[in-house]
Formats: structure tokens, sequence, C-alpha cells
């Protein structure tokens, strides 16, 4: 078994299929086949079971998968140990909240890539959820997400601060707990978004609980539904300014210890941090703060 092996089962378990690696990997697909089957037999184990549709890890496969992308994670960590000199450079991948990327990141990519012209920066957006499995899994170099975290495996430090606010339609002008009507749900950009739990958690303390879920994929068609009084959401003050003022939607306001939400930086403990890394980071911190500093 050597590192070799392991990345084609990776790509197979990730990309469920045969032929899906092979594209990726630049090979064809006999080849995957082969390093696949010398796999298994040198492990004494299936470690895929094949289906109309592809594959799927076997059991024994889904045990070893975790060991494969460590030691493939530890490979590229040591290859870009070696070659980074303290000049960033190179492909930076990391995660973010939606509205953590609309209101705060992308204001900041700009001149990053400006002044850093050698990062190839990716920044894929997720839930919170998503995006401390992808960490975990060593998919992401880092992410930003709904604090706190408090998972052993991850480091998390503070970026900002966030206040939270409930919406609702605007004919509701005092927010009635206990009145709240009948078919009203829960609306949230994704399943797995951090808002929506914490907004569960601020309806179960009030006794209102067991109510339905509505997804959508645009923080427009979330305010819009919100809007028309299909349900209430939970969303950050900042992003909502402008439906507040225009009346388009009911903003209320909470008491601080439910309303404020810290967006923390995950990464793995045992993870490389590359120039590239230390750099974005930096050049986040330091915007962040020239614009609390001009509020």
């Amino acid at each position: 078994m050597d590192a070799g092996d392991l990345r084609v089962f990776e790509a197979v378990v990730r990309l469920g299929g045969m032929s899906r690696a092979a594209a990726e990997l630049h090979t064809v697909q006999s080849n995957v086949t082969a390093r696949i089957r010398s796999l298994e037999e040198e492990l004494g184990a299936a470690l895929f079971q094949r289906h109309a549709r592809g594959v799927e890890p076997t059991a024994a496969g889904r045990r070893l998968l975790p060991y494969a992308r460590q030691v493939i994670s530890l490979l590229q960590d040591a290859r870009r140990a070696v070659t980074d000199d303290g000049e960033p450079k190179g492909e930076l991948v990391v995660g973010s909240l939606e509205t953590t990327l609309s209101m705060h990141l992308a204001p900041l990519l700009t001149s990053f890539v400006q002044n850093q012209p050698q990062v190839d920066l990716s920044i894929r957006g997720c839930t919170s959820a998503e995006a401390v499995d992808l960490v975990l899994e060593r998919r992401l170099e880092g992410a930003f997400v709904a604090g706190p975290v408090n998972h052993p495996d991850l480091d998390e430090e503070a970026v900002f601060r966030e206040e939270l606010v409930v919406l609702t339609a605007p004919s509701v002008r005092r927010l009635d707990w206990s009145g709240l009507p009948a078919g009203l749900r829960i609306v949230v950009l994704r399943v797995g978004c951090s808002y929506r739990r914490r907004l569960e958690e601020i309806l179960a303390r009030r006794g209102v609980i067991g109510l339905r879920l509505l997804e959508f994929g645009t923080l427009e068609a979330v305010k819009g539904c919100v809007a028309a009084g299909m349900g209430v959401t939970l969303l950050p003050r900042r992003m909502v300014e402008r439906v507040w003022r225009d009346g388009s939607v009911g903003v209320h306001v909470l008491p601080p210890e439910e309303a404020l939400v810290d967006t923390v930086f995950i990464r793995r403990r045992d993870s490389f941090v590359s120039s590239a890394q230390a750099a974005f980071l930096d050049h986040v911190r330091q915007g962040l703060a020239l614009v609390q500093a001009a509020e």
C-alpha cells in the first residue's frame, strides 16, 4: 500500500465512480480499477460495493478513508512546507458562511488578489456544519463559521462579532411569541445553517417548538418569503438594514445574550499553515479592523 493507491482510493470514494476518478486523475479507468483491486488484495478486504450508479465504500472502505485522507494531507503539507519560502503563493481554498462572504469578505477579496497575485484563492460558500466537516476531512484549509465550535481537532480564532435579528412579515409590529400564526415556518438558507439552530433554540426557550422548515438557495429568496408572511428567520442585523429601512420586513431585536454571535476561523490543529493562508488572514484582520474603526 502506497500513497498513490490511497490517492486513487480517496478519489473513487469522493467522486462515487471509477470513471469519474480516472478523469480527475488524468488516467484511464482500467488503471484505477487495477489499483483498487490491488489495494483490496493487499488489505484482504473489499473496499467498494458496485451498483448501477457507480460505487460506494464498504464498512472496511469507510474505516480506511480517514487514514487515506490523513496520509494524502500530510504528504501535501510536507511538500508545501518544503517549497514555502515565506512568499505567499499557490492554491488557498477556504470556506465561509454565505452571509460572511457577502458582507465581510467580498470587499476584501479584490485588494487581497491585487496585493498577492501569486495566490490562487478560492472561497467555497457553505453552512457551518458543512464547513466543519470539510475542514476535518482536510478538504478545506480553513473556514469562517459561526462559533463557538469547540472541537478537539480544530483551532478557532474569533474574527468579528455579529448581532442577529428576527425577521417577520412587515405587518408584525410587535413579536408575540405565544401567538404566532398557524402554519408559520422557519425559513433557512440551507439545512445545516447555524442561524436555523440558534433560532430554534430561541423559539424553544419561549415555548415555541415543532415549526416546519422552508429551505431556499439565496438570501433574497429567504427575505422574500419572510416578507410574504410565510415564516420567520434569523439573520445578521447588518445584512437586513436596507430592508429594515424600506419596511419590506419586520425586524425585531433580541437580548444581547441571544443576539450576539462570534464568527470564527477554524483550521485543523495538525495542519500546515501556509504563507498564503497567513497573509490572507492578516489581510482580513486588518480590513475588518479598518471597517470597525470607521464605524
